[in-house]
C-alpha cells in the first residue's frame, strides 16, 4: 500500500515527504485538508519545516488527498499510537529493536515476544510498523526489565531477524 500511495505522487518528491511524515506521525487530513493529530490542527507552516518543503507543497497534498477517494479514506481515518520507545529510557524501561528480513513473514511478533515471556519478563509494549506504509518495517518491544545476554542472542539467531538494537 505505501508503494501505491507513493506512486500517486511519484511526479512530486516534495509531495511524497509530506506524505511520508503524515504516515510516520499518524497525521490525518480533516475535512478542511488541515493537517490534524485528533482533534488538534497542525499548522502546515510547521508540516512543511518538519518535511524540508514549502507550505504550498502542503497545501497541494492535502488537496490532492482529499481528491483522492482512496487517499481520502485512509488519511481520513489514520491515528497516532503513544509509544513507550523515546520514553523507555527515562522510564527505565528497555527497548529493542529488531530489523526483520522480510516483514510480510508470520510469526515474527509471536516468536520474540514468546521467547521474552518464556524469561517471564513483562512485555509494556509492543509496537510493529507496518510494511504496507514504510520501506523497512521494525519491531519495537518495551519490558520492565533488561533483557539477559542469552535471549538477546538467542532473538539474534532467530531466522528472520537481520539485527538487533537495544534502546
Amino acid at each position: 500500500m505505501f508503494d501505491e500511495i507513493m506512486e500517486k505522487f511519484e511526479d512530486s518528491p516534495g509531495q511524497q515527504a509530506v506524505i511520508r511524515l503524515l504516515l510516520e506521525r499518524g497525521f490525518s487530513v480533516n475535512e478542511d485538508g488541515r493537517v490534524v493529530s485528533g482533534g488538534i490542527e497542525i499548522p502546515n507552516t510547521g508540516i512543511a519545516r518538519e518535511a524540508g518543503v514549502d507550505r504550498r507543497v502542503v497545501n497541494a497534498t492535502t488537496d490532492a488527498i482529499l481528491a483522492d477517494d482512496e487517499l481520502r479514506r485512509i488519511f481520513r481515518n489514520i491515528s497516532a499510537v503513544p509509544s513507550l520507545l523515546d520514553l523507555a529510557p527515562v522510564l527505565d524501561l528497555t527497548a529493542i529493536t529488531v530489523h526483520v528480513r522480510d516483514a510480510d513473514e508470520s510469526g515474527i511478533v509471536a516468536t520474540v515476544t514468546g521467547a521474552i515471556a518464556d524469561r517471564d519478563i513483562p512485555i509494556r509494549q509492543v509496537l510493529t510498523e507496518d510494511p504496507e506504509f514504510t520501506d523497512e518495517a521494525v519491531l519495537y518491544v518495551i519490558t520492565d526489565e533488561e533483557l539477559p545476554g542469552d535471549l538477546l542472542n538467542e532473538i539474534t539467531g532467530m531466522a528472520f531477524v537481520r539485527t538487533i538494537e537495544l534502546a
